[in-house]
């Protein structure tokens, strides 16, 4: 008797989107495009009631393609309600979280099966590359894949070879992860993959990094949307620590110190009368902008005149979200 079933483990494919109008053609596209089983993979695009034309593409895609795509209204309008939905209506062995702001691989979904079978991890990704088409979003771009920019944050920075990591982007999760510990946190308008993989990585899972899984990411397009993105980074970053009552990695704990010290300095410039404090501490971060904008904007001198203020957003609007978040929640830290 022959055997007629699927070799393959079933994937579902969530995407949280909203008002991803100009990128969700080349999202989903990508997704539609895998080289992985079509009988073996569903996608579920999770919209939050966009308004900019995003749900007739996907309804165009999905009448255009054999992949199963269903259309999901959520609401809330943000992630993580869009992310438990889609979860709770997914029929996959294995859940993938892919953006609408992003393009995956051809054999992103396979390399993620392959992987979990290979390294018995609970999740894994790959390396995000971060592009722009303006030289603003470019420069933008550059700086978020910079260590200077990022601090060690291997799916954004990059690495030669596989290893287990504290987290990533677009994961491919064995459907027992969420049976075990639930869904995303709702209350988490940012940093909601963060948090969960922090509380992945607390009850012992394993995630693993392989950087043969590519996907491509776009940045914001303007400093001050990167602003505000970072914005919440930070803010958010304080409630992800006060939940699990831990830090994931010192990194976080940075931007903010850097304000503070931008600001203490100032006051007591300004006190005592003697610029020696504030340049003291602007001093040599100027100079460590700078070099590290030599170094990354090589070959790429276009995006030069812009990257310091890429670094210097993405470092003081974090920081002073964090600041924010601990004043703000500031009555939480006892409860979590």
């Amino acid at each position: 008797m022959i055997d007629k079933r699927p070799k393959f483990p079933f994937v579902s494919v969530i995407m949280p989107v909203r008002n991803e109008g100009a990128f969700i053609a080349h999202s989903l596209g990508s997704v539609l495009a895998q080289d992985y089983s079509i009988e073996c993979m569903e996608v579920l695009v999770v919209d939050g009631m966009s308004d900019d034309g995003t749900r007739d593409v996907v309804q165009r895609l999905a009448g255009q393609t054999a992949v199963s795509v269903k259309l999901i209204d959520n609401p809330a309008g943000i992630v993580s309600p869009g992310l438990n939905k889609g979860i709770k209506q997914a029929a996959g062995e294995i859940i993938m979280r892919v953006d609408g702001h992003c393009e995956i691989a051809p054999n992103y979904v396979a390399r993620c099966v392959e992987t979990l079978r290979q390294t018995g991890a609970d999740c894994v990704g790959g390396a995000m590359v971060t592009v722009g088409e303006t030289a603003v979003a470019q420069a933008i771009s550059s700086a978020q894949s910079s260590p200077f920019g990022v601090g060690d944050v291997t799916f954004r920075t990059g690495c030669k070879e596989g290893a287990f990591v504290d987290t990533l982007a677009f994961g491919a999760y064995r459907r027992e992860v969420f049976e075990r510990l639930g869904g995303f946190d709702e209350e988490l308008v940012r940093n909601q993959d963060d948090e969960f993989n922090f509380r992945l990585t607390q009850a012992g899972g394993k995630i693993w990094l392989d950087p043969a899984i590519r996907s491509v990411y776009y940045s914001r397009a303007s400093l001050p949307k990167l602003w505000r993105q970072y914005y919440q980074y930070g803010l958010y970053k304080v409630r992800v620590m006060q939940k699990r009552r831990a830090v994931a990695a010192w990194r976080h704990l940075v931007p903010g110190l850097f304000v503070l010290s931008i600001v203490g300095s100032l006051l007591l410039s300004l006190v005592t009368q003697q610029k020696k404090w504030f340049t003291l501490v602007t001093t040599p971060y100027i100079m460590a902008n700078l070099a590290a904008t030599t170094y990354t904007a090589r070959g790429k001198w276009r995006i030069a005149p812009i990257l310091p203020l890429a670094f210097a957003v993405l470092h003081s609007a974090y920081g002073l979200g964090f600041l924010h978040g601990l004043w703000h929640w500031r009555g939480c830290f006892r409860d979590g």
